[in-house]
């Protein structure tokens, strides 16, 4: 017979209805039934003999005992789970499910072996692995961390730098026809250009390994936001476009496309592990951040054919 959700379970549940917006975000988050949230926010309420949610069709919204509760509700838990951590000890695993958003193209290829460490290492974790280019938003979202690339302006998260990227010039060879290569920055206005306007759209920095920097005014035939549209293109012969460079390695070495002006290249981009501030932070997060860490701090190379 199933034990009925103690205070700190009906509490968990509660916080998580706030911050999700609704009952049917919050079951969805937690992998609950939208009936089975709404009786804990019931029983929870009875317990203390108030209401802590005003609810109609289209509209929740916290009363003031409700608002009182949620910050109260948050120190409680985080202070219950550093609690549990501080008696736990040693034995302090990762345990429960680790809801993580990633960039499409990194989270499809260059990340899944730091998770797949992750998971051999911690057989009490599940991960939902969550791909999407956009922003995170932790609360709306419901996620407990994510992997971003480029600068991080949000002074609400905390921001741990895991890598650097490496970005070069590249195009197929038949962009070039029978004509010489670019031998200076100046070559490559004359030539079609693809975007990525996450990064760079009409106009583009490279920097000498000498320190000299130039800018380059394009007008893209095709501007994308996404890198492995940018390198499809590419290899279709559509023109010449800035990469990171452990997504066209493979191409390079294999002569679909041609590495441009290799003493150049464009700012690396930093890529960052990002969480919400607080108080305690879970086993299961802190040996994510381990793990990533340690599979890949510092530049991812390109490696070019002899």
């Amino acid at each position: 017979m199933k034990t009925a959700p103690d205070r700190i379970e009906l509490m968990q549940t509660f916080v998580r209805i706030v911050e999700a917006g609704s009952l049917s975000a919050a079951a969805t988050q937690m992998g609950a039934t939208q009936p089975t949230v709404s009786r804990r926010l019931q029983a929870l309420e009875r317990s203390f003999g108030i209401k802590l949610l005003q609810r109609s069709t289209h509209a929740m919204q916290l009363t003031e005992d409700g608002t009182r509760c949620f910050a109260r509700a948050k120190e409680l838990l985080g202070s219950w789970e550093a609690f549990e951590s501080d008696l736990r000890g040693s034995h302090d695993l990762p345990e429960g499910t680790l809801r993580v958003m990633a960039p499409h193209a990194f989270g499809q290829q260059q990340l899944i072996t730091p998770l797949a460490e992750y998971l051999r290492r911690y057989p009490r974790v599940a991960v939902e692995w969550l791909l999407h280019d956009g922003t995170p938003n932790f609360i709306a979202d419901g996620i407990d961390c994510a992997i971003h690339v480029g600068t991080v302006d949000d002074p609400a998260v905390v921001a741990v730098k895991m890598a650097e990227i490496p970005r070069i010039v590249v195009a197929a060879p038949s962009v070039l026809g029978d004509g010489p290569r670019p031998t200076q920055t100046s070559d490559l206005a004359a030539l079609p250009w693809l975007a990525l306007r996450t990064f760079y759209r009409n106009e583009i920095s490279l920097q000498h390994s000498d320190g000299t920097q130039r800018r380059i005014a394009l007008q893209p035939r095709i501007s994308t936001d996404s890198l492995f549209a940018l390198r499809n293109a590419a290899l279709m012969g559509l023109g010449v476009c800035v990469a990171s460079a452990w997504a066209v390695a493979d191409d390079v070495q294999q002569g679909r496309l041609v590495h441009l002006l290799p003493d150049w290249h464009a700012t690396p981009l930093p890529m960052y592990l990002l969480y919400p501030y607080a108080k305690f932070y879970p086993a299961k997060l802190r040996r994510f951040g381990e793990v990533l860490r340690s599979a890949l701090l510092g530049p991812l190379e390109l490696v070019e054919k002899p």
